[in-house]
């Protein structure tokens, strides 16, 4: 062992000694923990956390969405803090703990000094996308932290010892059960190797291979899964990479969102660390190249993906850790207004962070009418005792919607005594055991948007359809009055409800989907941009 980390650096060498982290900085990430905490336990789920609530009561290898892996931390969450938000987040907030400390042993590996390793780990929360989105439960939570610990050992491995290698590769398989975008893992690995003499002699050891096979075996758990159900989420997911047609504006919105949520103070360093790791790409095993060659594969994708359909903002989070260490190595010589800029990024992120965390757990601070993202959070159990009344009074036994968030928002609140279903993309619910036919066949309270669906586009779906009015969901947060004559008011929804009866299609296997005149209405509505 001596032997083989006398040929690494010597900052390198002393870093594999391992030394803890300092203690003002464990302070710090416990701190930032229970903020997180808090903030995960008062703010409303959002609709696609709900939704893998949802999966979280029937763990399965695979979903119609998704890998497994964020239903299992659900599920694991809820066992230890209850059926609660803090319950379904418990686990993506430690992690991106124990996500910051893998930065700062990762910097160390990496030859860099306590200071620059902190500035990383700090940065890394001082990220926008990580500062108020970090206790979120989605996909990118715990791929975030697989793809950082897939990373810790590679360069672990880089010493020799093919446990290392190895234990790497169970890492990226569980990344792939995470996300499937983890699968750019590989290539990233194999440029980082390839690109050094050392490097490829590397590639001809059993070490590479047993990662890569170690990988495959841990995936090919989903890979039965999909086999096993249709391919489904391979065809919902690889599905996205085909391009249907030309939109460069998506390109400038990546570009620009990417360079707000990872902090403006931030971004200009992360691209100068990426370009003095390329430049390193030739030196023997380098941690700031391999940190980039990691990054460029994913990078490029999303760029090419951005071409043709939107990218969504936390998708590119898995390679935040790798990019907040860049950037403190390129903030290192940093001096004038730059180092100004350096010192300046966590107050900016921690500002802008715990003014969004506020806004998401105080309904009281709606006041940003359509532009406000946390509407989709409001409401919902005063909502959900308006539609439990509803049914009742129509004497329906079950509710229907037409979207997966209301389904999950509906059942996340526990409210409603009856079967809630969602009447139209039904290959979502594969996991759920069907409720009873001969309730689903009786009448039935179904629900959308007034200005998404009227009672013309559920005939072709039900014998009877009774229009039963409608009734609001939103915030009921009172701006002051000079603010509301600017135009801003909170957002409310308007939910049109239907009593159905004597259906004409298989709801629980097909749904409405395959009905041609809802179909039609539904998608024709989206284009015109309504709710």
């Amino acid at each position: 062992m001596v032997t083989r980390a006398a040929s690494l650096p010597r900052a390198l060498a002393n870093r594999l000694q391992g030394a803890a982290p300092p203690r003002r900085l464990l302070a710090l990430l416990a701190v930032l923990t229970l903020g997180r905490l808090i903030a995960a336990a008062v703010t409303p789920l959002s609709e696609d956390e709900a939704y893998y609530r949802l999966w979280s009561q029937h763990l399965a290898f695979g979903y119609y969405d998704h890998p497994p892996m964020v239903a299992w931390w659900i599920a694991a969450g809820r066992s230890l803090a209850g059926d609660t938000s803090l319950g379904a987040r418990l686990l993506p907030t430690l992690a991106t703990t124990l996500c910051s400390l893998m930065i700062y042993e990762i910097a160390g590996l990496c030859g860099q000094t306590q200071a620059t390793a902190m500035r990383a780990s700090v940065w890394y929360n001082a990220t926008l996308l990580v500062g108020f989105g970090g206790h979120l439960i989605v996909p990118d939570g715990p791929s975030s932290l697989f793809w950082t610990v897939t990373l810790y050992l590679l360069l672990r491995g880089r010493a020799g010892g093919t446990g290392w290698w190895v234990a790497a590769g169970a890492a990226a398989g569980l990344a792939v059960l995470s996300k499937y975008s983890a699968l750019f893992l590989a290539p990233g690995a194999l440029l980082w190797l390839s690109t050094s003499a050392t490097g490829r002699a590397r590639l001809r050891t059993p070490g590479p291979w047993l990662c890569l096979g170690a990988a495959a075996l841990v995936a090919s758990t989903n890979v039965v899964w999909n086999a096993t159900h249709d391919w489904v989420s391979f065809d919902k997911q690889f599905g996205r990479a085909a391009a249907e047609r030309f939109t460069p504006v998506h390109l400038l919105e990546l570009i620009a969102t990417q360079a707000v949520l990872l902090n403006p103070l931030i971004t200009p360093f992360a691209l100068s660390g990426l370009a003095g790791a390329l430049r390193r790409r030739s030196r023997d095993l380098d941690g700031l190249w391999l940190l980039a060659s990691v990054t460029l594969p994913f990078a490029g994708y999303l760029a090419l993906h951005s071409l043709h359909a939107g990218v969504q903002g936390h998708w590119p989070a898995p390679l935040y850790p790798g990019l907040a260490i860049l950037a403190a190595v390129a903030a290192e010589p940093a001096a004038g207004w730059l180092r100004a800029c350096a010192q300046s990024a966590p107050a900016v992120g921690a500002v802008i962070s715990v003014f969004a965390l506020v806004h998401l757990a105080l309904p009281a601070t709606d006041w940003f009418g359509r532009v406000d993202l946390s509407a989709q959070m409001r409401g919902w159990p005063v909502f959900a005792d308006q539609v439990e009344a509803a049914r009742r009074r129509a004497g329906a036994g079950w509710v229907g919607a037409l979207s997966f968030g209301q389904v999950a928002l509906l059942d996340n609140e526990r409210r409603i005594q009856a079967p809630i279903l969602q009447i139209t993309e039904r290959s979502r619910y594969r996991f759920q055991p069907p409720p009873p036919a001969a309730v689903i066949a009786g009448p039935g309270l179904v629900l959308d948007f007034s200005r998404r669906v009227t009672a013309e586009d559920l005939k072709p779906c039900f014998a009877s359809v009774t229009p039963l009015g409608q009734i609001d969901r939103g915030s009921d947060a009172r701006p002051p009055e000079w603010w509301r004559r600017m135009g801003f008011a909170p957002r409310r929804y308007a939910y049109a409800l239907f009593r159905v009866e004597g259906p004409k299609v298989d709801l629980v296997r097909d749904g409405c989907w395959e009905a041609k005149t809802l179909n039609d209405s539904l998608r024709a509505r989206a284009r015109r941009g309504r709710p």
